[in-house]
């Protein structure tokens, strides 16, 4: 068994995209849209098979996102290498994203950085 794809709502479809574009390498599909419900998404893949689906509609509720809370917390991308967790954390930095956990070796072994998105949502970068 495995993870089909996870999907998240946002408010700027077009804007989120182009992040995960740009920073995650993701490679789209065409932009899905149902007229009826006014409901649009895309899928954004990758060569290892992960699939996102971010999508969109006019009736959504956008409730804060604290950090400590219960639920869906954070996408973790792997990039390969300590020097590109260094490297990515520091370009999405230098481009005004919030690094609320710079690059280090947790307790349990892993090297990582997080950030959060435009939209509040926490990405974990990893080796």
């Amino acid at each position: 068994m495995q993870i089909e794809h996870i999907a998240m709502y946002v408010n700027d479809l077009e804007k989120t995209k182009e992040f995960f574009i740009k920073y995650f390498h993701a490679l789209p599909s065409e932009c899905y849209h149902n007229i009826k419900t006014n409901f649009r998404s895309y899928f954004l893949h990758w060569d290892s098979g992960a699939r996102l689906e971010i999508m969109n509609k006019s009736d959504m509720t956008d409730t804060p996102k604290n950090l400590n809370r219960t639920g869906y917390i954070h996408i973790a991308f792997r990039v390969g290498s300590k020097e590109e967790v260094d490297n990515l954390t520091d370009i999405l930095k230098n481009d005004g994203y919030s690094v609320i956990s710079n690059p280090r070796t947790t307790g349990d072994g892993y090297y990582e950085s997080c950030i959060v998105d435009f939209e509040g949502n926490q990405i974990e970068i990893t080796v």
